[in-house]
């Protein structure tokens, strides 16, 4: 071929193209992003809405029904959720893939102008939103101190300002934050005895507190802007702030209540390691490096740290690059282990230093060539991509060792070096194109497969091709022209039999006596194979499936919650039950964030209930502790199961935590009544599933609720007014902000409030007593009803119907068998009419992309026929070429059942690649033996047959141990992140090993009998 050629006649050239592509490749890899895994396109918008004290029904019929029914006609929609809680609604659209978010963003917002007409009065205008999952905090930073209110000024007027200067910071949040307020406690008796409303206190704060312009003077030259000055300077301001009474006196407000300087009343508690703080989330911009921007807070804090107030001290609680971090060199480690083990496997066949770096050279290349491919197509460097050059890495090598070996076979011929090297090039760079085509055309149907497995895959797909064309071009152009310079003194023999071509020769002389043997036992050797497949068919129950697998990235989280309607102070008392409890983890603890009242439900800062308490905590690396993180999640779930009055989850925190719940019930039907009755029994019956863990419903428990009645009648004979009693009973319970106090640039609440003993008993609201206009006070028990009810919940609809929801984590079983289970389960309950079950979450994203993968497969094996047949220009011969693809059944099934992992969304990727890998050997034996059979001295079959086998067995040898032993490394899954290609490597290194055997000894059989074949189809054609 015209490119080996100029290769060999042109070295200078191939070297100076070599260098600039290492130059650019090294530009790329310095500009690459760098991410744990690729980004997932989960196309979901929302759109939400209030709709200020309505009841979760009301919410529901008024305002989330017409939404849901004015967005389902818009084009892509696949599910429409809503949420309709009191207050608020929340319309969830989860779209078809491949939609184009931005456009249907337009159309809903269209749909909901149309429909904001017809909401009530009081609801909020609704916001369209673009969701994503993936935007949570790269690194939450603690702030520990003594004085609440000190720490936050701190983080408000320091550390968010100085982190959002760092560059791809996007924002920062302050989570615990104690803000200081002016808090004025009335005193009551105080406010009867002079006649003095909390009206006209708030009145005389703001008449108080005006700074304003009056005008203009001249004095000489110059005009005088006029400002009369009435703010506060100092509390002690606000405590002679003069007031009129009704008798027409005056009375500063410190005789009428007690003026205190401190900080709000907090809902919640926050700790870190124990420590009181505030904590610090820290989102990164879409397009920021989440390595890059991590490294500069980290580095940044070391230089902040110096200027905050002594007694104040920053930690990190947790940092999503260190894991990344972590991944990405286990990844670099493995492919330097698997380059390592593929240069040595070479150097032990080819005895040659010369010869093996003229392979060896093919991957750096390709791997320098791979970066600025990813580069110009925009894919981060991640565990997956980098996973891909690490399974691809004894691939690289495949190529040139066949083309090497024919060089080298031309040169024991006496060839000269240059003549060996074009002629041995030009001969198998055909067959070599074949082979490496075959691998690549695999990752075509992928474009068929939709969601998480495409978002994943893909990015892993690109840069196994990439790598495999760039080892392609080295292998027919540089191999060749390093041939003809460095093989002189290779192929020399130095008279001394080296032991490895002793062990070879044996293997290959045992080869040769099996190899004859199962030519003259072709039958046996048929039906021996399929019943080997079918045995291997039988594991499969006992294999299990999984959708991703979990990595250890050691992060927990431990949700308390306590009886709806619970105190804070009670919620706290639990926690520190459970604190003590989490002491006999702190040797595998790294750190520990707590939020009582303010957190749970994911993540810090997601909000939260008084009858809440969630803890994030971070462990020790997986290197350095004893057991999994799962290990640890089931003995915490044990330990807290004896912390008395809360319902205590422990979960981990992985790579599959962002693609929803393991196991997803959902049950749907006409009464959200009976749903939760129903969800309630759905519980109990899967808890019973061996692998069932933490399975809760999304019905939520209604929290007791004093309902307060206005009687408007009673209420306008005292000339009071519904708003009126509110604002007062508002003031008696939750304080009233009056105005604002100004110091040192810092602006705070002045707040009005009733002492905390007088407003925390329901005999507190009883006695309440109502000032009139007339300065009357009239009991509250005269003006109003008391009710106690159960308050409100959230009602769910999933395609305008009420649906609720029951979650399952899952431990210590595949995903697979557990959901088989569950539904059995589910199916034996006597659901009520109209009322029915679907299995979502993870379980329904693994049969959907199975079944994707399933169709790409079997693309994928058309794709390779096809290759093939356009390759020989014949039908026949890559038939026979694909008997090699069902062996590899047996290696797939033996490898997950020997390691004990199920079958998995990367094991099922392996597959596919299998079905392109497996191929080569047979299309470079299958090649050889017609070479042989039409070459100058016109062999006949049996005897093209066995010179191909024992000629080709080296070199297969070669290529098929390069490959496997390459990828030993990620099939151990050493290192952390490695979990994720463990499956992948696992399936390609046993696929693979067997498939090996049976294509050199099961293809030159399916050869000889499809030749029998189509010699009896000529001879009757001759006769006919």
């Amino acid at each position: 071929m015209k490119l080996v050629k100029t290769s060999v006649k042109r070295p200078v050239g191939v070297i100076m193209i070599v260098l600039a592509i290492i130059a650019l490749g090294t530009i790329s890899l310095r500009n690459l992003n760098v991410d744990l895994f690729p980004e997932i396109d989960l196309p979901i918008a929302v759109v939400a809405t209030s709709y200020q004290d309505a009841a979760p029904e009301e919410v529901e019929n008024l305002i989330s029904r017409p939404i849901e029914s004015s967005v389902s006609s818009v084009e892509g929609i696949e599910t429409v959720q809503s949420q309709s809680q009191a207050g608020s609604s929340l319309v969830m659209m989860m779209f078809n893939n491949g939609t184009d978010l931005d456009q249907a963003l337009l159309n809903v917002r269209e749909s909901i102008d149309q429909v904001k007409g017809m909401l009530p009065d009081g609801a909020g205008d609704p916001s369209v939103l673009r969701f994503n999952p993936d935007q949570m905090p790269l690194m939450w930073v603690g702030l520990t101190g003594d004085e609440a209110s000190k720490l936050t000024q701190v983080a408000d007027d320091q550390i968010v300002p100085f982190f959002e200067r760092q560059s791809g910071v996007a924002s920062v949040t302050v989570e615990g934050a104690k803000n200081r307020e002016i808090q004025i406690v009335l005193d009551q008796a105080k406010l009867q005895q002079y006649g003095v409303t909390s009206q006209t206190i708030t009145q005389a704060l703001n008449n108080s507190n005006q700074s304003a312009s009056v005008g203009v003077v001249e004095k000489g030259n110059q005009d005088l802007q006029l400002r009369v000055t009435g703010g506060f300077d100092s509390v002690e301001d606000i405590e002679d702030t003069l007031v009129q009474t009704q008798s027409g006196g005056t009375v500063h407000i410190d005789e009428l209540a007690e003026v205190n300087d401190t900080h709000a009343e907090s809902s919640g508690d926050t700790l870190v390691n124990g420590e009181q703080a505030v904590v610090l989330s820290i989102m990164k911009k879409t397009d920021a490096n989440t390595v890059e921007v991590a490294n500069n807070i980290n580095d940044s804090m070391k230089e902040m740290e110096g200027d905050l107030p002594s007694g104040l001290n920053t930690e990190v609680i947790i940092d999503t690059s260190e894991y990344i971090n972590m991944s990405i060199k286990s990844v670099v480690q493995n492919i330097l282990i698997g380059g390592i083990i593929s240069f040595l496997i070479l150097l032990l066949f080819l005895k040659s230093i010369r010869a093996t770096i003229v392979i060896g050279l093919s991957i750096p290349i390709a791997i320098i060539s791979t970066f600025t491919l990813m580069y110009f197509t925009g894919e981060t460097l991640n565990v997956l991509t980098l996973g891909g050059l690490a399974l691809g890495l004894g691939m690289m090598v495949d190529s040139s060792i066949v083309i090497l070996e024919h060089i080298y076979s031309y040169r024991q011929r006496g060839y000269s070096l240059k003549d060996s090297a074009i002629k041995g090039a030009s001969e198998l760079t055909p067959a070599v194109i074949a082979s490496t085509t075959t691998t690549l055309v695999v990752f075509l149907p992928m474009v068929f497969v939709d969601g998480i497995a495409s978002d994943m895959f893909t990015p892993l797909a690109m840069t196994v091709s990439f790598a495999l064309i760039a080892s392609l071009i080295a292998a027919v152009t540089l191999v060749p022209m390093l041939s003809s310079k460095l093989l002189a003194k290779a192929t020399e023999d130095s008279g001394k039999r080296y032991w490895f071509n002793r062990f070879l020769n044996r293997v290959n002389n045992v080869y040769r006596a099996v190899l004859k043997w199962v030519l003259g036992h072709r039958k046996t050797t048929v039906f021996g194979t399929i019943l080997i497949i079918a045995g291997s068919l039988a594991s499969i129950p006992m294999i299990g499936a999984s959708f991703m697998p979990s990595s250890d990235q050691g992060q927990l989280q431990v949700t308390v919650e306590t009886q709806p309607g619970s105190s804070l102070e009670h919620t706290q008392n639990v926690a520190e039950d459970v604190n003590e409890k989490l002491t006999a983890y702190d040797d595998v603890m790294e750190t520990n964030y707590m939020n009582v009242g303010g957190g749970g439900g994911g993540a810090p800062g997601t909000g939260g209930a008084s009858n809440q308490a969630t803890y994030m905590m971070q462990l020790i690396p997986a290197s350095e502790r004893t057991q999994s993180t799962d290990d640890v999640v089931q003995s915490m779930s044990e330990e807290l199961e004896s912390v008395p009055g809360a319902e205590i989850s422990v979960m981990a925190t992985d790579s599959a935590a962002g693609m929803g719940d393991p196991v997803q019930i959902s049950l749907t039907g006409p009464e959200h009544e009976v749903l939760r009755e129903l969800s309630n029994e759905v519980v109990s019956t899967i808890s019973e599933v061996d692998g069932v863990h933490n399975a809760a419903s999304s019905a939520d428990d209604g929290a007791p609720q004093m309902h307060i009645q206005v009687d408007s009648e009673k209420a306008a004979m005292y000339g009071l007014s519904d708003q009126q009693i509110t604002s007062q009973i508002q003031l008696q319970f939750t304080g009233q902000t009056a105005a604002q106090y100004r110091e040192d640039g810092n602006e705070m609440d002045i707040t009005l409030m009733y002492p905390e003993d007088e407003r925390s008993t329901i005999n507190d609201l009883e006695n309440v007593t109502i000032q009139s206009e007339s300065g009357a006070a009239v009991p509250l028990t005269t003006l109003v009803t008391l009710e106690e009810v159960e308050g409100p919940v959230t009602l769910q609809r999933e395609n305008q119907q009420p649906q609720l929801n029951v979650t399952s984590e899952i431990i210590g079983r595949d995903l697979g068998s557990v959901t088989n289970d569950i539904r059995e389960k589910m199916d034996n309950m006597a659901m009520p009419e109209e009322y029915s079950y679907e299995i979502g979450g993870q379980a329904e994203d693994m049969a959907s992309s199975f079944t994707d993968l399933s169709i790409a497969l079997v693309f994928s094996i058309f794709l390779v026929y096809a290759v093939m047949a356009v390759q020989f220009e014949n039908f026949l011969f890559p038939l026979i070429i694909m008997f090699s693809l069902p062996a590899t059944v047996v290696g797939v099934l033996l490898g997950l059942l020997v390691t004990g992992l199920p079958l998995s969304i990367p094991a099922f990727i392996g597959v596919i690649m299998l079905a392109g890998i497996v191929v080569n050997n047979s299309i470079v034996l299958v090649d050889y033996i017609n070479i042989l059979r039409r070459d100058e001295y016109g062999r006949d079959r049996y005897e093209a047959i066995l010179e191909a086998g024992t000629s080709r067995l080296r070199p297969i040898l070669m290529t098929t141990l390069t490959t496997i032993l390459a990828m030993v490394p990620l099939g151990l899954a050493l290192g952390e992140g490695a979990e994720m290609q463990q499956p992948l490597a696992i399936t390609i290194i046993f696929g693979l090993a067997i498939s090996s055997l049976f294509t050199l000894l099961l293809i030159p059989v399916v050869y000889t009998l499809f030749d029998d074949l189509t010699a009896k189809i000529t001879r009757r054609r001759k006769k006919a």
